[in-house]
This record gives C-alpha cells, sequence and structure tokens, in this order.
C-alpha cells in the first residue's frame, strides 16, 4: 500500500501526489509514479500534464480527477496519518504496522522473518 506524504520543501509534490492519485483511476499510478521520479527535477504543471499524455490518459477525466475534493482530503488524510504515526521523512517503511528501522535489505529480511516467525508461533 502506498500512502502520500508530499514534501513541504518540493513546490509541485501535493500536486504530483494529485495527479498520480488521478492516474491510478485510469489504472495507471505505478506508470504515472515512475515518470514523477524520472522528472522530479523538472516538475511543473506543463511536465504534469506532458506525462499524462504520454501515457494516454483521458486527459478531460484525468484534469477532473486531479482536481477532485476528494483527491484533496485523501492526501490530507495521508499527511495527517503519517504524523500520528511519527513520520519524519520519506520513503519509510511499515511491516505488520511496525516501522522498519533498519532500512537496508538485510534489514528488511530481518523484520519480515521476525513477523513471519510472530505470525507462526500465534498471538
Amino acid at each position: 500500500m502506498v500512502k502520500n506524504y508530499p514534501l513541504a520543501s518540493h513546490k509541485y509534490a501535493r500536486k504530483a501526489a494529485r495527479a498520480a492519485l488521478a492516474a491510478h483511476r485510469q489504472e495507471k499510478f505505478w506508470e504515472f509514479h515512475g515518470m514523477l521520479f524520472k522528472n522530479y527535477k523538472a516538475l511543473n504543471d506543463e511536465k504534469i500534464q506532458e506525462i499524462a499524455q504520454g501515457l494516454d490518459l483521458d486527459m478531460v477525466t484525468f484534469n477532473r480527477d486531479m482536481a477532485s475534493p476528494a483527491t484533496k482530503m485523501l492526501i490530507t488524510r495521508d499527511i495527517r496519518n503519517g504524523r500520528e504515526v511519527g513520520i519524519r521523512g520519506i520513503p519509510t517503511f511499515f511491516i505488520n504496522g511496525k516501522k522498519l528501522k533498519k532500512r537496508t535489505p538485510e534489514g528488511f529480511q530481518e523484520m519480515i522473518e521476525t513477523e513471519l516467525k510472530r505470525k507462526r508461533s500465534g498471538p
């Protein structure tokens, strides 16, 4: 699951998050997301529109969904939830609701194995 936590320091982060959610409604979230990160230094309104067009999105629907109050509220909710659980930066990972502290491949492996053992042995 992906949650939105746009950086306040990036002028287009919130708009990019709205655009990715609008692309998701046309089943193109991951493609759009990848293009946003590939172009993060050049993001502006025109670049966001160019990415959407390049992915053959229905532009009327895309722009409507991007401006939708529901889309904006989802991002606001994600930010609020992130603050509530102590998110200070991104990316932040949770495994079974527990924040991953050791963000290395070994750290992921350890935590996943610990959670699998815990699941097998019961609550």
